[in-house]
Formats: structure tokens, sequence, C-alpha cells
């Protein structure tokens, strides 16, 4: 199941109220604040993208051109946003692959309420996020934000530790990049030679019981991130 958006906005307090709001409702946000990062963005996480969101009007392009790419390349569904008031913009949106349309200014809540619909159009949103997330013999809670170990005794996560791995059970197989790690744990970008998530990741390695040397669960993928790379099962109920 995947709950990530992507979001284009040249307006920078819309970007910071859009992923403020949307991350208090379980989504995880990607921004971008013109055509070209929005389409950087788009093909470095096109798999775990489950949503994008367009403004129509953009320093670099319009939203249109770029419903116009994702469409070219993906079938994921997309919200444009438009400060016009012309229906004309609304039906270009549409006729070119857009699922949705909102004019500004609009309540989040809206916003919130057209997404999940368009997710449970698409089969991806689920009546209630699943709670237990099962590999390898351990088990992650995210409601008790609790590990267990296959022994049946608990596990102590650190608050950053617990983000890290629900980031990684969430998305195996995938390759995740060290600045979406970062930005999950701590909330920011790593410096070039800030080191801390690579310590985090060792110490989540050792609570794993994943060697440090060959890891089979949390591998590094060179130059690029990190992959959860077992098999995980996805549970509602213990």
């Amino acid at each position: 199941m995947n709950r990530t958006i992507l979001i284009v906005d040249d307006d920078q307090k819309i970007r910071t109220l859009l992923k403020t709001y949307l991350e208090k409702n379980q989504y995880e946000v990607l921004l971008a604040h013109d055509g070209a990062s929005f389409m950087a963005e788009f093909e470095r996480h096109r798999e775990q993208i489950s949503l994008c969101i367009l403004d129509v009007m953009l320093p670099d392009t319009e939203g249109f051109a770029l419903c116009q790419a994702v469409r070219r390349r993906s079938d994921v569904p997309v919200i444009m946003l438009t400060a016009s008031a012309e229906e004309t913009d609304r039906i270009v949106g549409l006729e070119l692959g857009a699922d949705d349309y909102l004019g500004k200014p609009f309540n989040p809540r809206e916003l919130l309420a057209r997404i999940k619909a368009i997710h449970r159009r698409s089969g991806q949103e689920r009546s209630q996020p699943a709670r237990f997330f099962r590999f390898n013999g351990f088990t992650l809670d995210v409601l008790e934000r609790s590990l267990v170990d296959p022994d049946g005794q608990a596990s102590p996560l650190s608050g950053m530790d617990f983000q890290l791995l629900k980031l990684l059970v969430e998305h195996p197989g995938q390759v995740l990049d060290r600045s979406r790690l970062a930005e999950v744990t701590r909330g920011r970008d790593l410096g070039p030679l800030d080191r801390s998530l690579d310590v985090q990741i060792s110490r989540l390695r050792q609570r794993l019981r994943d060697d440090g040397k060959q890891p089979a669960l949390i591998k590094t993928v060179r130059g690029s991130g990190y992959v959860f790379a077992s098999t995980v099962q996805v549970n509602d109920a213990a």
C-alpha cells in the first residue's frame, strides 16, 4: 500500500501547509517548486508515488504539460490545482488525463477527501491503516510503536529508529535514498559529511540481528541509499 503524494506548487506557503496537513493524516509527502524539480522527483520515486498534485501555473511550465508527461509514463492519479476561474482550464486538465480538479483557494479537508476518494477508486486506500508488519521472525506494531523479536521478546526502539524501520518495511524492495530517509527521521537533509543516518542504520541492523558486514535485511545501495530486502507480511490484526 503506497501513500506517497508528490506535490508541485510555486507557493512555498501552500507546499508547507499541504505537507504538514497530509503528514498528520498518515501520508508521505514529496515536494517540488517547479516543473523541472517535479519531473526529477517523479522519476526518482515513480514506483512509490500513489498520487500527484499539480499546480497549473508554474515558473517554468504549466501543470497541463506535467500532466501529459506523467500520463506518458504512468497511470498514477493526478489532481490539478488552479487559481483560474475559467471552466476551460478544468476541462483541458481532465481531457489530458487528470483525475480531479480543485480551484484555489481551497480547504485542505476537501483536498484530503478527494485524495481518499481517488485512492478508494484505484484500490489503494484501505479502510484502516495496516498495523502489523512481519518479516524474518520480527513483528512491528505501528500502533503500539513496538518491535517483537523472533523469541517473542520486545526490542526497544527510539523514536527515530521506529520511523526509519516503519518507512523501510512499508517499501520492501524499493531503494530509499538517503535524503528521504533523513527527512523522515530528522526533518532535514544531510550535509555532505553527516554520517548520522549510517550510524542509525547500523544501530537498527543490530536490533534486527542483521550482519553489519553482510546484511541480509537492510542492504546498502552504493551512491543511492538503502533497500529493505526481506519479504514483509502486512496485517490489520495480530
